[in-house]
């Protein structure tokens, strides 16, 4: 394949899979975000190859660079510091021009700290919003913070750590009641989870941390709807002509109340 888009470690440099080595070693040339920090991970697993910077700095100007030779037929790996390329990171300029030039592109997955993060908080996640990196000066935090006040499912987003200690005060100030899951330095030596309500975890990281930084914001409000609408709506479906098992196994789906509970209160 030409352009393999492929996903490298968040920290551990084992979590790398074997597919994504496989295509490091048989590419002509691996585009680097950092070629200092991928050739480490190119050693630790014994993998010789020819290294070539793409980051946003120059991003644009070695797409075009590069758009001939892919046509041509070279075979290129893209690799970001860590995760995903593109998703936050350096590459999707680079997929969206070999698209619409017709070159083949495949992603290779890998490690995502949005999902390990996310895994991790311990919330209610069959839906959640990634936020990137949170929009800078207090107006616009605050303006963020009230859209999010009955958001009712989780938001993930990259933190740096010496805008952490700043961002997670003026969450407390604004839903103090909130719970949130600081992620730090995941899948390495020192990993660290914190949660809580949003005022107690701003206490804890008063001062900024070390490492990496993910933040998992809980859900504002209740997932499932109250008991007694949800109990109306099997009994209305029942004198539809539903069955009291088919009505309470629908609305179970629709609102989150448990299935046996709908139907034991249908009776």
């Amino acid at each position: 394949m030409p352009l393999a888009v492929c996903a490298t470690p968040i920290g551990n440099l084992d979590d790398v899979t074997l597919r994504v080595l496989a295509e490091l070693r048989e590419a002509d040339v691996v585009l680097a975000e950092d070629t200092r920090h991928t050739r480490g991970l190119l050693q630790r697993h014994g993998v010789e190859a020819r290294l070539l910077s793409y980051h946003q700095h120059n991003e644009a100007s070695r797409t075009a660079e590069l758009m001939p030779r892919l046509l041509a037929g070279e075979r290129m790996a893209l690799v970001s510091d860590a995760g995903q390329p593109g998703i936050n990171d350096p590459g999707a300029r680079l997929v969206a021009a070999a698209l619409a030039a017709g070159v083949p592109v495949t992603v290779l997955p890998g490690a995502s700290a949005i999902t390990t993060a996310l895994a991790a908080s311990g919330f209610v996640t069959e839906k959640f919003q990634f936020l990137g990196y949170l929009p800078r000066g207090e107006k616009a935090l605050a303006a963020l913070w009230e859209e999010f006040a009955s958001w009712p499912h989780a938001a993930v987003w990259f933190e740096s750590p010496h805008r952490l200690s700043a961002s997670l005060a003026s969450l407390a100030a604004a839903l103090p009641e909130r719970e949130v899951a600081v992620c730090r330095e995941l899948t390495k030596r020192f990993e660290e989870v914190v949660r809580g309500l949003s005022g107690e975890v701003a206490k804890r990281f008063a001062g900024p941390p070390k490492g990496e930084v993910t933040v998992v914001l809980g859900p504002g409000e209740a997932l499932h709807a109250p008991d007694d609408l949800a109990a109306q709506a099997v009994a209305d479906l029942v004198a539809a002509g539903a069955g009291r098992r088919q009505a309470a196994d629908v609305v179970a789906r629709l609102t989150g109340v448990p299935r046996n509970q709908l139907y034991r209160g249908s009776l």
